[in-house]
């Protein structure tokens, strides 16, 4: 069967994540909402002529007339954070499978609303993290399982970039999702918590900017056993983009950027490194857009590699984090308006 996927939300994160639906069997862009009909005609184009398919997906000038829409299995939601709660409601509601871009919400509150939702519906539902759907990921966690560098006992990740907001011309807005943590922090976190699941201590420092919302973080997370995360993550400064899991008989380097890798670095206690080569396929974003097909094709309603308790579970982290720092989180309404 063909997975006809929707897309709310056609900028430009839902254009570079839409385009490796190509290199997917079995999946097509059928429709694209937006609460402007000329937006969303024009991403349609756009996706058509980029992807070389015969067929301009529908375009609907508002994200009510999409989920509507009975040639839609799946949506795709791109809008900012604080909109994903209802619209991921109202998919589901509607009937519809949903990935929903990373961070799923802003508050643990609403994404157990939404998974509540999902298993009501019984709907897929899916964080859209693709670094798990990496090839060098997966076979990172084939390693760590079969006993490669021993029992894990840390995990580091670092991701930064400089990103300079000047008053006069931009600002950050808490109402939109801006800032630092649900774009990027959300990296490290979920990724230590693939490895070491959940935390039994949250201890955060940073930097919050005036409007609220955060711009550097450095974390630490505890863990049963003595096991720990050591996680940073800037808007104020470039930082490397590496992840290291170490083991008490050897460790695993990802080198940068390790939110979406093509390479790990295996290496064993009193042994040469071994460097797997694992190239993604697109832009990366192929094999988590392949899970959500194959899982929806399949009559499922989770994927195993991204469950949605480890959202619940890095979505917690998250609210921990912005409380300690401080931020000012706002969540968007529970209905489309």
């Amino acid at each position: 069967m063909t997975v006809r996927w929707g897309v709310a939300g056609p900028g430009p994160i839902a254009a570079k994540v839409l385009g490796d639906l190509i290199h997917v069997p079995d999946a097509e862009l059928t429709a694209v909402g937006s609460r402007s009909a000329r937006r969303a005609e024009a991403f349609a184009a756009a996706h058509a002529a980029a992807t070389g398919r015969a067929r301009t997906p529908r375009a609907h000038g508002s994200y009510r007339a999409l989920l509507d829409d009975p040639e839609v299995d799946v949506v795709y939601l791109a809008t900012p954070h604080p909109t994903h709660r209802a619209l991921a409601l109202a998919a589901l509601g509607a009937g519809k499978a949903v990935l929903v871009e990373k961070s799923f919400t802003v508050t643990p509150a609403a994404t157990r609303e939404v998974v509540a939702a999902a298993g009501t519906a019984g709907r897929f539902a899916m964080e859209a993290m693709w670094t798990r759907f990496c090839p060098a990921v997966a076979r990172l966690r084939e390693l760590v399982a079969d006993g490669a560098i021993g029992e894990v006992c840390t995990v580091t990740a670092d991701l930064g970039v400089r990103h300079p907001v000047d008053p006069a011309t931009q600002a950050y807005r808490p109402e939109d999702g801006d800032g630092l943590l649900f774009h990027m922090g959300v990296y490290p976190v979920s990724f230590a918590q693939m490895l070491l699941g959940t935390p039994e201590a949250v201890v955060a420092h940073g930097v919050v900017h005036e409007s609220g919302v955060d711009v550097e973080e450095s974390v630490l997370l505890r863990y049963p056993g003595g096991r720990s995360a050591l996680l940073f993550a800037s808007l104020r400064s470039p930082a490397p983009g590496e992840a290291r899991v170490l083991g008490t008989g050897g460790w695993i380097q990802v080198p940068p950027r390790f939110h979406y890798p093509a390479r790990i670095v295996l290496h064993r206690r009193g042994r040469d490194p071994e460097t797997i080569d694992t190239p993604l396929i697109g832009a990366g974003y192929t094999h988590e857009l392949a899970e959500v097909t194959d899982r929806i094709a399949g009559g499922h309603t989770e994927s195993e590699i991204m469950p949605l308790a480890d959202t619940v579970a890095v979505q917690d982290v998250l609210a921990e984090i912005a409380d300690q720092l401080g931020m000012r989180v706002v969540e968007g309404p529970a209905e489309l308006p």
